[in-house]
């Protein structure tokens, strides 16, 4: 059972998270779309909900806080990578031209925290681990199976996290077009997509995909809760996956991979 009791690896994606306009919509839409557990969770958090699937935490689900005079942020799934030190990575990935969105915070005993944006503008966490280590069940159905980076910059995404996270971003081997692997000590973390004109007005992000039983019957149920298909089911080199919005706007993938 893919049962993650231990740190994760310095650079490897470790907790996904939203922060939704209509925090309560989300945990129902969620809760209905992959069987999630999770309710409104205490002040002193912001009310930050840990969802869970078979007692185990799988992602959060907090209510979107804008700055005093912001704009509301928008409602996306950021991806947090680990680090066993927030305040150093903090200073590389500033140091390797990145942009500090959220300085380093402590979150109670649980961990340290950080956002920033790549060079590109893909936002992403990072989290350094207390007492939560973060997933704490991966890569089965309704829990989180896979990272991917979208840039159109390649070597400069190469270089930023290199740097940052020691992550190698090299070409996966079999992969169809322009498409890399994140490695971090050889091993296969996540993947990176060369953003091109087919998909123009598209910014640099980094996607979220679900392990799912069956793309189809999970599209059909996330659109009959009113959420939106973006790319529909197809088949590519490592299964079947589907690009979908929740009825909030969340970007993430819904992936099925091939038998081993």
């Amino acid at each position: 059972m893919p049962e993650i009791t231990t740190p994760y690896a310095t650079g490897t994606p470790c907790w996904v998270d939203l922060m939704a306009q209509d925090q309560q919509a989300a945990l129902d839409f969620y809760r209905d779309l992959f069987g999630w557990q999770g309710e409104v969770g205490p002040g002193e958090f912001g009310g930050y909900a840990v969802c869970t699937l078979q007692g185990k935490p799988v992602a959060g689900i907090g209510p979107a806080m804008a700055p005093e005079g912001q704009p509301e942020p928008p409602t996306v799934w950021t991806t947090y990578l680990a680090s066993t030190d927030a305040p150093a990575t903090q200073d590389a990935i500033v140091s390797a031209g990145g942009t500090l969105l959220a300085p380093v915070m402590d979150v109670g005993g649980l961990g340290r925290m950080l956002i920033a944006a790549d060079p590109q503008g893909a936002v992403f966490g990072v989290w350094q681990p207390g007492e939560f280590h973060g997933a704490g069940l991966v890569n089965e159905p309704g829990t989180l199976i896979w990272n991917e980076l979208n840039t159109n910059d390649v070597l400069g995404a190469t270089g930023f996290y290199g740097e940052s996270f020691g992550i190698e971003i090299q070409p996966m081997e079999g992969a169809e077009g322009a498409y890399w692997s994140l490695n971090i000590g050889g091993k296969g973390v996540g993947g990176a997509a060369q953003l091109g004109d087919d998909r123009p007005g598209v910014p640099p992000h980094w996607l979220t995909y679900f392990a799912v039983d069956d793309v189809d019957s999970t599209v059909d149920a996330l659109v009959k809760r009113n959420g939106s298909v973006l790319a529909p089911p197809f088949e590519m080199m490592a299964g079947r996956m589907s690009v979908v919005a929740d009825p909030q706007g969340a970007t993430f993938a819904v992936f099925k991979p091939k038998p081993m």
